[in-house]
């Protein structure tokens, strides 16, 4: 794949019920680098990963960090890339709208746009305010020649909310402003995700987590996409923490084994 345009129409194509793309969140270049060489299929940007390298955590990264951390996973692999782009960096419509077109120009092959507000006492837009924020970033993500796949997100579960009824109205008012795929994290009951994947009629994604069912049943149950969020970045940075308490604590190397393993990933990848 060479275009931007090809890279969009192979994402969307990846999305196939009952047969889950795997999406696995790199950090930085390196990490997309490496995923890609273990056969991968597409990448998808994490705000929490990349907000940790920069000593941050999530919600405290600039559109211009995540686009230009957006523009570099795409440079680092040929496969599509999706952008975590989180609300969009913007409470009105026209503001999302700016992110997605901008987003655009980086090359990337979808992106995302969710409907937490970044307000503790109210943690999602209303439900109309929220549909017309998906309208305008679907309006601008199909309206360059590439027509970027448009993930929308219902943040419910992750705020608290737990609410199925909410979060299933809330993706179908998506899918009706033209979303290609919904995506509610934060689900974990398999009854909960097949009640989701029915009522709607775009691919559904889910985010690995504790509790989340394994990928086969997640494809039992129609899902047609997996991501795991910045799970991955703090995998490896959970390691880092460990093979450091035990140099600091107790003077020895066992981290060595598994710090030449990665040396030979990374070697076989690069």
């Amino acid at each position: 794949m060479t275009t931007q345009q090809e890279k969009a129409e192979r994402f969307l194509e990846l999305h196939r019920p009952g047969d889950p793309l795997l999406l696995p969140n790199p950090w930085d270049q390196g990490s997309a680098k490496l995923l890609a060489a273990m056969g991968f299929q597409a990448l998808a940007t994490t705000s929490s990963g990349f907000a940790a390298t920069l000593g941050r955590l999530d919600g405290s990264v600039s559109r211009e960090e995540a686009l230009g951390h957006a523009a570099a996973i795409v440079a680092a692999t040929e496969l599509p890339v999706s952008a975590d782009l989180e609300n969009g960096f913007a409470d009105d419509p026209d503001g999302v709208a700016r992110t997605i077109g901008l987003a655009a120009e980086t090359g990337l092959a979808g992106c995302s746009v969710e409907d937490f507000t970044g307000d503790d006492d109210r943690p999602v837009y209303d439900i109309a305010l929220a549909a017309e924020r998906v309208a305008a970033a679907v309006a601008a993500a199909h309206a360059g020649p590439a027509r970027l796949v448009l993930t929308a997100r219902a943040e419910n579960y992750l705020y608290g909310r737990e609410d199925l009824a909410d979060t299933i109205t809330r993706l179908q008012a998506y899918q009706a402003a033209g979303a290609d795929v919904l995506y509610a994290p934060g689900l974990t009951s398999l009854a909960d995700i097949r009640q989701v994947v029915t009522a709607v009629d775009r691919p559904v994604n889910v985010l690995a987590m504790p509790g989340v069912p394994p990928v086969s049943e997640l494809a039992e149950a129609g899902v047609s996409r997996v991501s795991v969020g910045g799970a991955l970045a703090f995998a490896a940075l959970g390691a880092l923490a460990d093979a450091a308490a035990e140099l600091r604590d107790k003077g020895t190397y066992g981290y060595l084994a598994s710090s030449a393993a990665g040396r030979q990933a990374i070697q076989r990848a690069f």
